[in-house]
């Protein structure tokens, strides 16, 4: 609409660019999301919930800890927080409600320490398609990240978990999560998870020696592994199912690649930047602040895209690693914030609460408190460059 708008008509050979401007991350989506369900399948992930319970839900102090990296995991590897809901954090949410932790604070604890799994590194799609807008590469961004990332996120938990646990109902949140496909623990099962991790810490402290292979050919590798380690799998049904749950971000990262392309072709996206940069500073960092949550309510990825591109500029002279973290940061909350609240949504629904505002408002003092860390470490970035 908007390039028949402006008199280009359709403007084929923009929107075709536009939708691969997004390739990278497209590709990193669908194949965490293989490497993922390939260790669902196989008994992996379940096996280490069990392992979890078993070893830690006496402890209560280690168990927060523990459960709150497990719920963590796949958003980390995929940069999507629904993939950390829907799997470790759908697959411990009965054991947690087992253990004594209220359904809507198990509800809001998934939710919010899966949003910290999509900031956290080794892989955030935020920061990676802000770069790629001002031609960033993505290097040197996991101290900042995880900085504010997994102190949160063990804040969180502890806050709306520890005071809950009961250790009595140990054997109860077994049972929770005993039912399905699993397998016996042990160090060949857990391979593809070894292997995958192994090489993403190879390639950054041995990069004289070894080649950045690149995240998608690391997942495809783990997800190989992981094929003869556990349960048998069906491998095409395991790629269909992961490009089903990955399909809705993937298409929406197409349709924003072309949106911002017919953006860049109008003059509209200049004119965007132009206004942002004109800012006094002040206004600058209350509209970093209710801008970026607000329209991440409706997609995290279009308000990093739209709004995080000319922020990030108007802001430049400063460190920019450490604000693109932060907006990243910022636009990620909308994933619990209306209207959309997807992740509130999710959240709700595998502890079968029907009303997702209660969710939501759960939520509200911890998503303020992480609105406001993301926006100290934009504008403390340069004190923060260590």
């Amino acid at each position: 609409a908007g390039s028949i708008v402006s008199q280009n008509g359709l403007p084929v050979r923009h929107l075709v660019e536009g939708i691969f401007t997004y390739l990278d991350p497209i590709l990193i989506i669908f194949t965490a999301m293989l490497f993922m369900k390939v260790i669902e399948s196989n008994g992996a992930l379940k096996s280490l919930a069990g392992l979890i319970v078993r070893k830690f839900s006496s402890q209560p102090i280690m168990f927060v800890l523990i459960l709150t990296l497990f719920i963590m995991f796949p958003a980390m590897l995929t940069g999507i927080t629904t993939t950390s809901v829907l799997t470790t954090g759908a697959l411990m949410a009965p054991a947690m409600i087992a253990l004594g932790i209220p359904v809507i604070n198990t509800a809001a604890m998934v939710a919010l320490v899966s949003l910290m799994g999509m900031v956290a590194p080794p892989i955030n799609l935020l920061v990676m398609l802000i770069g790629q807008g001002v031609d960033m590469p993505y290097i040197g961004f996991e101290g900042p990240l995880a900085v504010m990332a997994f102190p949160l996120a063990i804040f969180t938990s502890f806050a709306l978990s520890y005071r809950y646990i009961k250790v009595s109902d140990h054997d109860k949140a077994l049972k929770q999560i005993s039912g399905g496909k699993s397998a016996v623990p042990s160090l060949k099962l857990f391979l593809p998870i070894i292997v995958v991790f192994a090489l993403m810490v190879a390639i950054r402290l041995f990069n004289r020696f070894m080649p950045d292979i690149g995240a998608p050919l690391i997942f495809v590798i783990g997800a190989i592994v992981g094929m003869f380690t556990g349960s048998k799998i069906s491998i095409h049904k395991v790629a269909y199912r992961s490009l089903l749950t990955g399909l809705p971000v993937i298409g929406l990262l197409a349709g924003i690649g072309a949106f911002l392309q017919i953006l860049t072709l109008t003059g509209v996206r200049g004119l965007l930047v132009v206004t942002v940069l004109s800012l006094p500073v002040v206004l600058t960092y209350i509209g970093l602040l209710i801008s970026l949550p607000v329209f991440g309510g409706v997609s995290a990825f279009a308000s990093a895209m739209v709004f995080g591109i000319p922020f990030l500029l108007s802001l430049l002279g400063n460190n920019e690693i450490v604000i693109c973290s932060g907006i990243a940061m910022l636009a990620a909350l909308g994933d619990v914030l209306p209207p959309s609240a997807i992740e509130a949504r999710f959240g709700a629904q595998i502890v079968g609460e029907k009303n997702f505002m209660k969710v939501v408002i759960k939520c509200l003092p911890f998503t303020l408190t992480f609105a406001l860390v993301g926006l100290a470490v934009i504008y403390w970035s340069n004190a923060l460059s260590f």
